[in-house]
């Protein structure tokens, strides 16, 4: 990917976060940065800066863009319904919301709602 598709990229995934309400503090934690990071990081993410280019990191993004597709072919009419969805109790994970699955389970909570939500990726996932 060049710089300018890294930072692309790296806006959108913030701009979703944003729109499911996840503070600065809980971004850095979904995207797995380095400990320490500092939430003001992110504002830097959402003007010129790009992700940093790890692996890891990557994975999470490409994840976090895989939910906010499936949200929104779900309910491509109403922008706000995926963000009710991702702050809503889920039987499904417990009774808890989505974000909270993610933000507890780490990444295997994202790939949780992601398979949640995309049959597609399921499949892929369990060789179907």
């Amino acid at each position: 990917m060049t710089y300018e598709q890294r930072v692309e990229v790296t806006q959108r995934i913030i701009a979703v976060l944003d729109d499911w309400g996840v503070a600065d503090s809980d971004q850095i934690r979904l995207l797995g940065l380095p400990e320490g990071t500092r939430s003001r990081v992110i504002r830097s993410y959402r003007n010129e800066k790009p992700l940093p280019e790890d692996e890891k990191v990557f994975e999470r993004v490409e994840h976090f863009a895989g939910i906010a597709h499936a949200l929104w072919t779900s309910n491509p009419r109403n922008h706000h319904a995926g963000a009710l969805w991702m702050n809503r109790t889920n039987d499904h994970f417990q009774d808890r919301t989505p974000l909270q699955t993610m933000m507890e389970d780490g990444l295997n909570g994202i790939e949780a709602v992601r398979i949640h939500l995309d049959c597609s990726y399921d499949w892929h996932v369990n060789g179907q």
